[in-house]
């Protein structure tokens, strides 16, 4: 295993709607995970956030606060995430781009009846992104 690789991920919330992505690559080829993605040398955090949701979506946002972080840590891989606020900037529908295969807004009150990545649903609950 390499050392950790730092990733970013855009929390995108809007009329009790979440932006979530279907992976189209591994890990978590065909599960729904919020757009994000690995930090490239030499990029700032949020610019990697607004890279990795236009990459994903075709939507452009306003990058926030960290809501929080989480570590992957597989038998090949070590993952610190990041994942941050953003105020998506238009209306337009997201379309699936790069490494996704689908996008969407998802109700929050729907998303225990989606196939989520690992952990995704307890880090909303922890992180106060969906309301209990």
């Amino acid at each position: 295993m390499s050392g950790p690789e730092l990733c970013v991920g855009a929390v995108a919330v809007r009329d009790g709607s979440i932006l979530l992505i279907r992976r189209g690559t591994p890990p978590g080829e065909g599960l729904w995970s919020v757009p994000g993605g690995r930090v490239q040398r030499g990029e700032t955090l949020a610019a990697a956030v607004g890279r990795e949701l236009r990459e994903e979506t075709g939507l452009d946002g306003y990058v926030g606060e960290a809501v929080g972080w989480t570590e992957l840590i597989g038998r090949r891989r070590h993952y610190v995430v990041v994942d941050f606020w953003v105020a998506v900037e238009s209306d337009a529908a997201p379309v699936a781009g790069t490494d996704a295969s689908d996008a969407a807004w998802v109700a929050l009150e729907d998303l225990e009846r989606w196939d989520l990545v690992d952990g995704l649903l307890q880090f909303l609950i922890d992180h106060q992104v969906i309301p209990t």
